[in-house]
């Protein structure tokens, strides 16, 4: 099974399906608007600014599964993020991402890498390979940044 044969929706209601990803390397991240992680939107955003033209896809996915830090409506993290953080990487609707109701993408990440890969709080990050498998999977707390994160997208970008 692939990273390619999930769907999500996105914050303004259009598929966003990620099989139209396949070939290029992609960062799923649930994120939150009032977390003391949230300025990784900015971090988010310069890979994103610096890697897309090469292959790199960052994916938002908001979410209020921890400590209700998402609590707005999905015009209003929009706006938020637009405001705040200049996102203009890919957002989702909000999704759970924990437990029975979490989105089917973060269910196929528990099933393929165990309960341990599972979100334990928000900026929690998968990078997915150019051929839909999962590659790695870094903590909340692990900067988009960080060096071992940027040479692993370096490395399925070609560079």
């Amino acid at each position: 099974m692939s990273a390619h044969l999930f769907e999500f929706r996105t914050i303004k209601g259009e598929a966003l399906a990620l099989a139209q990803f396949e070939g290029r390397a992609v960062l799923v991240v649930n994120t939150a608007s009032r977390c003391g992680l949230t300025p990784q939107y900015r971090e988010l955003q310069g890979l994103w600014e610096r890697y897309r033209t090469r292959g790199l896809v960052v994916i938002g996915v908001p979410s209020n599964d921890f400590g209700a830090q998402e609590p707005g409506t999905e015009a209003e993290i929009l706006e938020f993020c637009e405001v705040n953080y200049d996102v203009d990487f890919p957002l989702t609707a909000k999704e759970a991402v924990l437990g029975e109701d979490a989105h089917p993408f973060y269910k196929w990440i528990v099933e393929i890498a165990g309960e341990d890969a599972a979100p334990r709080w928000n900026f929690h990050k998968y990078l997915i390979g150019p051929d839909g498998e999962l590659v790695n999977v870094y903590a909340s707390r692990i900067s988009p940044l960080d060096e071992s994160l940027v040479k692993e997208i370096e490395a399925l970008l070609g560079a």
